[in-house]
């Protein structure tokens, strides 16, 4: 039996260049997909916020880094209670926003007699608030209005929030902060 002389037909072999576009391709694809992710996240789950004062010192400084659950209360898996960290639309210019902790909550009687903060006649335990924080800020009873909330910043004598304008309408609450991610060293579950 004698070989064939003549040249094997089959498939040539794909330019050089061709690889490297499908290579590029592959890379813009997954690029593309990966922003679209981090898009859908920010937008609807969690987004990034900067801390501006000193109303909530010393569990967040000014400048540092948070992430904000922006679904929790809007999906319902979670309700907004008292001791929570929520970001909100200030209620008089929305182009602004607030962190502050809730303290009263709809339909309680919230009252503070010389910064002592009473619920309902008992006075509240708020161990977040440090001695060097406190102010001697007295208010008379006030009930929350139903879909409306009392917040207070934890650096009381430095803290523009429900003392000084009112209530948070439930609508205006975007968001629980939930974690720092900056400074590293902070990096961890809000308190």
């Amino acid at each position: 039996m004698t070989e064939d002389p003549s040249p094997k037909i089959g498939p040539t072999p794909a330019p050089r260049s061709r690889s490297v576009l499908r290579t590029a391709a592959t890379w813009l694809r997954d690029l593309a997909i990966s922003i679209m992710i981090a898009v859908v996240v920010i937008i609807f789950i969690y987004q990034p916020v900067k801390v501006e004062g000193t109303s909530m010192m010393p569990g967040l400084v000014d400048q540092e880094r948070i992430f904000v659950n922006k679904c929790i209360y809007r999906l319902g898996i979670d309700d907004i209670e008292r001791g929570d960290l929520v970001v909100f639309w200030y209620p008089f210019d929305r182009s602004k926003s607030y962190i502050k902790r809730i303290i009263g909550l709809p339909g309680e009687v919230v009252s503070i007699d010389r910064g002592l903060v009473s619920i309902n006649g008992k006075p509240l335990v708020e161990d977040y608030v440090q001695d060097e924080y406190r102010d001697t800020f007295s208010m008379p009873a006030r009930t929350v209005d139903p879909q409306h909330f009392f917040v207070l910043g934890d650096h009381r004598n430095s803290s523009n929030d429900s003392r000084n304008w009112g209530l948070v309408p439930q609508s205006c609450i975007y968001g629980k902060a939930v974690f720092v991610y900056w400074p590293l060293e902070k990096a961890g579950p809000v308190r």
